[in-house]
């Protein structure tokens, strides 16, 4: 009677709905547009795995030192070779995005030829951010701040010739802030840099799943198709 019991029990056990959800806490830049969309991404990706994704807005310095210790599962996404620096942290791929760093001013006009045409200006990047502080990297007149939008603050008020950020980022930013008339980015963009999704070395095993669901989404267009989707609404929204 007790093994017809207890043989009952498993199998309600078994069929019973699970309500358990894994989760993976990964660290967003706060207030850059480009990780709002990178984060919406890897809902998309992790959500086939059956895993949800809990983002963590924080400084961009503080999401390394986070990560990089373990006490958050991973980055959204950053540029190539960050495990470099931080071996703790595994660098997925394919790429998840991209950005194209821009300049954006309120008085000088002139043609961008990369990172040197920008050099004998006063520049103002976003700490944190890897591509920004690696393009800058030499550059005698560099203030590097917390937030966009305090870097927004002090070119509007003339503290600054022109910052360096993501162009959709700093459309995005500049709109919101109705400043469209004051600010605008110079033409082209510096470079097109293509950024990775990193996981705490802990998530070996996952990792390789998750790049296996990037590879599927990058290979069928979705990826583009999803990228394109959540920059129009940004910047719609803004």
């Amino acid at each position: 009677m007790r093994r017809l019991l207890f043989a009952y029990v498993l199998v309600l056990l078994s069929h019973a709905p699970s309500h358990a959800q894994t989760v993976i806490r990964l660290a967003r830049i706060a207030d850059v547009p480009d990780q709002f969309v990178g984060g919406e991404i890897l809902k998309a990706v992790y959500g086939r795995l059956n895993i949800a994704v809990e983002l963590v807005d924080v400084p961009g310095k503080r999401a390394l030192a986070l990560s990089s210790a373990g006490q958050l599962d991973g980055e959204v996404h950053r540029i190539a070779n960050l495990d470099r620096d931080y071996p703790s942290l595994m660098q997925i791929s394919p790429p998840i995005n991209y950005i194209e760093p821009a300049a954006f001013t309120t008085t000088l006009q002139f043609e961008v030829n990369g990172w040197p045409s920008i050099k004998h200006y006063s520049i103002g990047i976003v700490r944190g951010v890897g591509s920004s502080e690696a393009g800058t990297k030499g550059m005698q007149r560099v203030t590097a701040v917390n937030s966009l939008q305090n870097l927004i603050r002090m070119l509007e008020a003339g503290r600054l010739d022109l910052l360096v950020t993501d162009l959709f980022s700093g459309r995005v930013a500049v709109k919101k802030m109705n400043l469209q008339s004051r600010i605008s980015a110079l033409s082209p963009p510096i470079e097109r840099i293509y950024i990775y999704h990193y996981l705490h070395e802990r998530h070996r095993e996952l990792a390789k799943k998750v790049a296996a669901v990037i590879r599927d989404m990058d290979a069928s267009g979705e990826l583009a198709r999803l990228r394109d989707m959540l920059v129009k609404r940004a910047l719609d929204a803004s």
